[in-house]
């Protein structure tokens, strides 16, 4: 029960610290069916507080593989993903790279 409430409140603190507030649901979340309560508010929290695309992208390509397996073990077939979550790192990244 600490756990949850603490992820809570790591989830809910996040959309300041990170200038806006990402939502994770069932309609932008690969997987979402296939995750538990307290692994959704993880995985929303953990996605909101990546502050570099790799770091980001590495985290998603596994929970991305993660969920495939679930799928696979029930018989079901994820919808393939919409966005790229991570994306708005990258082009934060870029004016940077350009400047050196």
């Amino acid at each position: 029960m600490n756990r949850l409430l603490s992820l809570m409140l790591l989830a809910l603190a996040a959309p300041a610290a990170n200038g806006g507030p990402w939502r994770a649901s069932e309609t932008n979340t690969r997987g979402w069916q296939l995750m538990t309560p307290e692994e959704r508010i993880e995985h929303q929290a953990r996605i909101r507080g990546f502050r570099s695309y790799d770091e980001c992208r590495s985290y998603q390509i596994e929970h991305h593989r993660l969920m495939e397996e679930r799928a696979r073990q029930r018989g079901l077939e994820l919808p393939r993903g919409r966005r790229d979550v991570c994306e708005h790192l990258q082009q934060a990244a870029e004016p940077a790279a350009r400047a050196d």
